[in-house]
């Protein structure tokens, strides 16, 4: 089972890449706690490919390096995405790779979003814009987010944040372990007759 993050945290050491990794760490425990398939996790640093993901948005090819990543999300069983939070919405370098995923790429992907800010004021970032980007890609979004402030990492307000990622984390668990990359829903036009061939059709019915 493969699972993917991308974290586009832009220093080191990184809230966002934190955050993503106390994801992970609950969602391997739960699935390890489930029927014990080994998980499979990479971790892709938007930072490291900013420079390929500028080039292929003005060239319309990416770069070997990116290519890889890209591979390693579209490829995945279960994606965990998270962005800082810059002017009430995700990083322009966290659009910008998703950007640049080819259309109907992630149709069905169990994706679990997170982000991180300065200010609990900036949570509902995650509703009015990853969870509507990542549905625009007809993602799976999971039902809970995560946001981390700053505050929530210490004090009285770690435990709420800590319930927060085991729920998110075991929300993913369940959808990466119960739906199988094969069994991933499509785009809902598989199936889709034209409406001459349609007419055809009924002229060669019997009346």
């Amino acid at each position: 089972m493969k699972l993917t993050i991308v974290s586009a945290g832009t220093t080191s050491p990184s809230s966002t890449r934190l955050l993503a990794d106390r994801l992970t760490e609950s969602l391997t425990k739960q699935l390890g706690d489930g029927d014990g398939e080994e998980l499979e996790v990479h971790v892709v640093e938007l930072r490291d490919v900013a420079v390929d993901i500028g080039k292929n948005m003005v060239t319309g090819f990416p770069s070997p390096a990116l290519q890889a990543e890209l591979d390693a999300v579209t490829g995945a069983d279960g994606v965990i995405a998270v962005s800082p939070i810059y002017s009430a919405s995700y990083s322009g370098l966290f659009k910008s790779f998703f950007d640049v995923i080819d259309a109907g790429a992630l149709t069905g992907m169990p994706v679990l979003i997170g982000a991180t800010g300065g200010t609990p004021r900036h949570s509902l970032a995650l509703d009015h814009a990853l969870r509507p980007l990542m549905s625009y890609l007809r993602a799976t979004v999971m039902p809970t987010g995560v946001y981390a402030a700053s505050q929530d990492w210490g004090g009285e307000d770690a435990g709420e944040l800590h319930s927060r990622i085991d729920r998110a984390a075991g929300e993913l668990a369940g959808a990466m372990a119960g739906t199988p990359r094969s069994r991933r829903a499509g785009d809902g036009f598989s199936d889709f007759v034209p409406f001459e061939q349609q007419l055809a059709d009924l002229g060669q019915l019997d009346v």
